[in-house]
């Protein structure tokens, strides 16, 4: 028989094992260092941060006139602005002279004029044609060649309507990325 050692602490490890495998007390569960306090602190300036920025961007919106800065603005600017959202898009109009000389062979160009517009969907020309703006040939013409019609101005004074063309070859190149190729073709209806 064998004797053991009182003095000695019984374990219960492998001799074989490395020491440190023996070392090493078991671990017990300890905190999170997120506790529901923190967690909570975190989410609320989070959703605050969120609500400021928010109010901030729309505050903005009305206080400098001389800049766009939403689509809400263009389509609150358009003539008949109910009208032209029911029927058609509002637009900004750029009117534009080129002058151009061919000998020397050189363009100017005259200073821009933006103003906000509207153009109106093909099937809703009829709008023009009641309040007598647009005669029965201007319609035949502009139907003939795929056009749309555009205007600036309110309905009711004296707008200033022009059959346009849409084209959608060149596309919006703020939402081409680098090194795509341009595809689009021309839509021949709005």
């Amino acid at each position: 028989m064998t004797r053991r050692n009182k003095n000695r602490p019984n374990y219960n490890y492998d001799r074989y094992e490395p020491p440190n495998s023996r070392m090493q007390t078991p671990k017990s569960p300890g905190k999170s260092p997120f506790n529901v306090a923190k967690v909570a602190i975190f989410a609320s300036i989070f959703i605050l941060g969120i609500v400021v920025g928010i109010a901030i961007n729309f505050g903005s919106l009305s206080n400098n006139p001389a800049s766009i800065e939403s689509r809400f603005q263009i389509e609150r600017q358009a003539p008949n602005p109910e009208l032209c959202q029911q029927f058609g898009a509002s637009a900004i109009v750029s009117d534009i002279r080129v002058f151009l000389t061919l000998n020397p062979f050189s363009i100017f160009l005259s200073q821009p004029v933006m103003q906000p517009g509207c153009v109106l969907r093909q099937n809703n020309w009829s709008i023009l044609e009641q309040q007598k703006l647009v005669s029965n040939e201007q319609v035949r013409d502009c139907k003939r060649r795929m056009n749309t019609f555009g205007y600036t101005g309110v309905l009711e004074g004296s707008p200033k309507i022009d059959c346009i063309y849409q084209n959608d070859a060149a596309g919006n190149l703020f939402l081409k990325e680098p090194g795509a190729a341009s595809g689009r073709r021309e839509s021949d209806n709005f």
